[in-house]
């Protein structure tokens, strides 16, 4: 199908578009960028830099992709990028820069994400797939998200943490260590309250992986234990299904620790 450009938006000399592209009044698309099937830029909308779009993703009035890095080391002409998957949704104000050259140059964001009204990615950050980023939330740079993960409005997220695959952050949180996979948190600083339960019944997780998982988390976060600890209690005493190994590498690979428990282990634990 044709595509429908708005008399008064702006593109590049650069710029490649592919089929069925929608852009709105007074919208700029400038740089090196390529525009996959079917995406949407709304009015006021600015996409630019060293930025590939995947197919079907909507861009809405006011954000800016591409944009430089928020990095006073970077140069305005270095060559960083943005990589972006498909049907994707950027909502209002939202922000997305692209890498620095001291991060390995790109920011990274995978297919089915959704980012509400000004949500921010920063520099060098990578964002899986099946993400919702509620009002306000923000990724400082280096951050990764991983899959089907939640993060609430209001939310920051310091740089180099990372945020695990179906973890839910509740609203206005702080958070400065990485949250752990599957996990309910909140607070500020972020603490650990429970698995995401509601949110792993609805990705189809059965009842025989929910309950090893329950014990891996009482073993890590309402026991008392020390990490170390904890993490081999539970490689020798749990069943290591793919939800409990995901867990256990997260832990191990944990660079600033993982967030806190939000609940003291009761007698016996």
């Amino acid at each position: 199908m044709a595509n429908n450009i708005h008399a008064t938006a702006f593109i590049g000399s650069k710029v490649m578009l592919g089929d069925n592209i929608a852009v709105g009044p007074f919208a700029v698309l400038d740089g090196e960028l390529r525009l996959g099937d079917g995406v949407e830029v709304g009015a006021h909308a600015v996409v630019s830099g060293w930025t590939a779009i995947g197919k079907n993703c909507r861009i809405f009035p006011h954000a800016a992709v591409g944009g430089d890095p928020q990095d006073k080391k970077h140069k305005r002409e270095d060559k960083t990028l943005l990589e972006i998957g498909d049907n994707n949704i950027f909502r209002e104000f939202t922000t997305v820069n692209r890498g620095t050259v001291e991060g390995g140059g790109i920011t990274k964001i995978g297919h089915n994400n959704l980012f509400m009204a000004y949500s921010h990615v920063a520099h060098d950050c990578r964002v899986g797939s099946d993400c919702v980023f509620a009002n306000s939330g923000t990724l400082a740079g280096h951050v990764v998200v991983e899959d089907k993960a939640i993060i609430g409005g209001l939310t920051a997220i310091h740089q180099f943490c990372r945020v695990g695959a179906m973890a839910m952050i509740g609203g206005c949180s702080r958070v400065t260590q990485d949250i752990p996979p599957y996990s309910l948190c909140v607070g500020s600083p972020a603490l650990v309250y429970n698995l995401n339960v509601v949110g792993l019944k609805r990705s189809g997780m059965n009842s025989s992986a929910m309950k090893h998982l329950k014990e891996a988390f009482r073993l890590m976060f309402h026991s008392g234990l020390a990490k170390k600890t904890a993490i081999e209690q539970i490689e020798r005493d749990v069943e290591l299904t793919p939800e409990v190994k995901h867990l256990v590498l997260f832990a191990n690979g944990s660079e600033r620790g993982l967030c806190g428990s939000a609940k003291e282990p009761s007698n016996g634990e």
